[in-house]
């Protein structure tokens, strides 16, 4: 008696799916193997296995400073957009005023409007009131969407929370202070850092915004590599892309898990 051999129909909703993860993620990958190859450009030949454009690359003391430079600017802006876009987040949930409706859209706006329009805009703003471009005109663009970001997600941890926990806290003695440190806040935390590493995220590979806010004393990592492939892809580069996507692809996951978490508690 002969065996049937199994079939597994293939719907056309899994071969574009396919297709459409392999044209977002092939490009990666090629990009990823040819880190490996040494040659003495980017070319398609492959020249065989070889770790000398990571050595380069460490080796690279620009590569270092303009690291420095967005770090700096992204720790600086993901620090106070914590701070301000949670007690934004509260307030909202919270309170009613006059304006409110007004008020949320504003500040949800920089979510939706294009970078290069925030881009155009921050920078015309600067020059009218006559503020040199400088490393700090750079965080203060950054802090703009880092604030949305930030308070979107803190916004969203704070619909699934009992309204209760505070107002039990209140009757049992405690000040609106002691609520919102030792009740609040542990509750909101996942979501804080969830959103502030996604934000983080965002500042250390935005372009368009820096390009326009940098002064002459400031060179962010992504300026820097938009100046050297001007010309051409070196193979150097293309170990620093691979980096950056491991080290993006990982703080992101955090986030996500941590949003997760926070949400499943």
């Amino acid at each position: 008696m002969k065996r049937s051999i199994p079939t597994f129909p293939v719907s056309w909703q899994a071969i574009f799916s396919l297709a459409m993860y392999g044209f977002m993620y092939g490009p990666i990958l090629v990009l990823a193997v040819y880190s490996f190859n040494d040659s003495e450009r980017y070319t398609s030949v492959w020249r065989g296995f070889s770790l000398r454009w990571y050595e380069t690359l460490f080796q690279d003391q620009r590569i270092f400073q303009a690291l420095q430079d967005t770090l700096v600017v992204a720790f600086v802006a993901v620090g106070i957009a914590s701070v301000v876009g949670t007690l934004m987040a509260i307030g909202l949930a919270k309170y009613r005023f006059p304006g409110k409706s007004l008020y949320r859209g504003v500040s949800y706006l920089p979510l939706i409007v294009p970078d290069i329009a925030i881009a155009v805009a921050t920078l015309v703003f600067l020059a009218s009131i006559a503020v040199p471009l400088s490393i700090w005109t750079i965080i203060a663009a950054h802090l703009v969407f880092c604030l949305a970001y930030v308070a979107l997600v803190v916004s969203s941890r704070l619909n699934g929370l009992d309204p209760h926990l505070e107002e039990a806290a209140l009757d049992l003695g405690a000040n609106p202070a002691q609520a919102l440190v030792k009740v609040l806040l542990p509750e909101l935390m996942p979501a804080i850092v969830s959103g502030c590493l996604l934000a983080f995220v965002l500042s250390v590979d935005d372009l368009l915004i820096s390009s326009f806010t940098a002064g002459s004393g400031a060179n962010p990592l992504p300026i820097e590599i938009f100046s050297r492939i001007r010309t051409g892809v070196k193979p150097d580069m293309n170990a620093l892309s691979v980096l950056l996507i491991l080290t993006s692809g990982m703080i992101a996951a955090l986030a996500e898990y941590l949003r997760y978490k926070g949400e499943s508690r």
